[in-house]
Formats: C-alpha cells, structure tokens, sequence
C-alpha cells in the first residue's frame, strides 16, 4: 500500500473506531427512551446520521410525538445536503448512474465530508470518503447493537463514552484549520452563527453555519490548471 494511501486509511480507521465506541451510547439512549434493538437497529442503519438519530430519540423520549422528533431530526439531517452539493465536484463515478449517486448520498455525513475535503488531490479524496463511509457504517451500526444489547447495563458518561463525539469532530477540525480554504470556512462559518444567534430559534444558527461547507465546492488552483 503507498504511504499517502496507507496514511489516509489509518486516519480514517481511527475516526471509525471512536465514531463506533459513541454509537454505543446511542444504543443504550434508544433503549433508555422506550425503542427496543431492533428499532434501535433499523434506526442507525437506514439513518446514520448520529445527531439527528439522537434528537428523534430525546423527543421520543421526552414524551414526544413521532412527527415531532420526524421534524427535528430532518431539520439537523438538512445540513448534509449542503454536504453533498460540496462533495459533488470531489466524488467522481466513471459510469454514474442512479444506485450509485444513492449510495454515495446514504454515506454523505460530517466525518465522511471533513475527512475526504482534507486531501489534497481527487483520488485521495475518494479514498478517504469511502474508507470513512463504509467503515464507519459498520463500526456505528455494530455500536448500536452493543448499547441497545447492553441497554441500562452502563452509563455512557460514566464510561466517557459521550466524549467521543465532540473528540472525533476536533480532530478532524485541525486538520482542515492547516490550509487557507478551512480557515476562510471556519471565520465564515463562526461569523454566520454570531450574526444569527440574536435573531434566530436555538438550534438554526449553527445549522445556518454549516453552509460555510459550500467553499470547499469552489475548485481549487489545481482544477482551474488542468480545465
């Protein structure tokens, strides 16, 4: 395996493997507000995306309706749309049909996006998304099934479990903060959820913020060098 390629993997694998110890406590939560495993279990796997997964269940939990926690978790899910409009220009089929464009958008999530935008190049882009993609997948679905076995049996914060979330999103943080489009990003994205907190519901800033994203669908110098 090449250098770039075997460095790309490992990081990858890493995010996997703590995004997967965090599903743990999401199987345990689901459990906790009344779904049984296999709810639970459907949940992740048609899902996967972890933020709205865990506002659905709080809803449900809280006593709330399903339309409720419908809502709420679509509204949290909206930001990887605007995800895959920057994923678009960096994930290129040689046959791009339909299935294929579906698959791809199952996996568009915050890990998936923040590692494959880190590279440099386009084949090493498509490397980090699928190796994150598809790893991740099964690290968090295996995960849920554990919490949701497990049930009351731990306390995700006992353990340190509800750490591994937010550790996994600074690390992938830093490395976009090394290069001039992840800082323009990250001001931009500070500076949206600054001007719309007074002024905006809780929760709408910050979504509002993550269409700083959309700079990374501007080509780069190397792009505009080779059209």
């Amino acid at each position: 395996m090449e250098p770039e390629v075997r460095r790309v993997v490992a990081a990858t694998m890493a995010v996997n493997v703590a995004v997967g110890i965090f599903g743990i406590s999401f199987g345990v939560a689901s459990v906790a507000a009344g779904a049984d495993v296999l709810q639970t279990c459907a949940l992740s796997f048609f899902t996967f995306t972890g933020a709205s997964q865990f506002s659905a269940m709080s809803v449900i939990g809280a006593g709330g309706t399903a339309s409720a926690a419908f809502g709420g978790a679509a509204i949290l899910a909206a930001r990887n749309f605007v995800y895959g409009l920057a994923m678009s220009r960096m994930l290129h089929f040689k046959r791009p049909t339909v299935p294929k464009r579906l698959l791809a958008a199952h996996f568009i999530i915050d890990e998936s996006t923040a590692l494959a935008s880190a590279e440099s190049d386009d084949r090493l882009r498509r490397i980090a998304f699928w190796s994150t993609a598809l790893g991740l997948f099964v690290c968090w679905n295996l995960g849920t099934l554990l919490g949701a076995m497990l049930g009351g049996v731990i306390d995700p914060q006992t353990w340190g479990l509800d750490v591994a979330f937010p550790a996994v999103f600074v690390v992938m943080l830093a490395a976009h903060l090394r290069t001039r489009r992840g800082q323009v990003a990250a001001v931009l994205g500070a500076l949206i959820f600054l001007v719309l907190v007074p002024i905006l519901p809780i929760g709408v800033p910050i979504l509002a913020s993550a269409t700083a994203v959309l700079i990374g669908a501007w080509p780069d110098a190397e792009r505009r060098a080779a059209t």
